[in-house]
């Protein structure tokens, strides 16, 4: 009788038709980059920077104090030299949103745009001509039906490093306010 069941599901599996199966969501392709307020960070100055994520239309990623029980909060470590000090991480404003897959709880999310930035200080003391951070982006991403796995994003943000007096030029005005 055992036998007879097993051919007759593996049969009835066979015979349904592959669009009838539903496909899982893709992960969406979040992309993550790094920025500086400036072309060249001064010794003994501070100059802002800012990691951007860029959420494609349909996705969304939980905010960095999500109020969703068991949503994964958005982090950023920034990891530099000695002597580099990195401020405090200024997160967006979330987006409150309910959602049919958290069964219409609120939950706190980034959605299109997300810009998280902090300042960084070169000691007057630095001594090489080149910074280099290494950011860790840790979000989940998720749709309005499903969430994927966590994620944990590296980037790299270098910059030349001027002496006090030297001028430098304001870039990246689209992140940090200005041109």
């Amino acid at each position: 009788m055992r036998l007879v069941t097993k051919l007759f599901l593996t049969l009835a599996l066979v015979a349904i038709p592959s669009h009838f199966i539903a496909a899982p969501a893709p992960q969406p392709n979040i992309e993550v980059k790094g920025y500086y307020a400036n072309d060249k960070a001064q010794r003994g100055r501070v100059v802002r920077a800012a990691i951007v994520m860029e959420i494609p239309s349909g996705y969304h990623v939980n905010a960095n104090k999500p109020l969703g029980k068991y949503a994964i909060p958005t982090t950023l470590k920034i990891e530099a030299p000695k002597g580099v000090t990195v401020g405090p991480i200024s997160f967006p404003r979330a987006i409150v949103r309910k959602l049919k897959a958290a069964n219409n709880e609120s939950l706190a999310l980034y959605e299109g745009r997300a810009v998280l930035r902090f300042n960084v200080t070169v000691p007057a003391s630095y001594g090489d001509g080149w910074l280099n951070l290494k950011a860790h982006l840790r979000y989940q991403s998720c749709n309005d039906e499903v969430c994927f796995p966590p994620k944990t994003v590296e980037q790299d943000l270098g910059i030349g490093i001027v002496n006090a007096t030297e001028k430098v030029k304001g870039v990246n005005g689209w992140v940090f306010g200005g041109r």
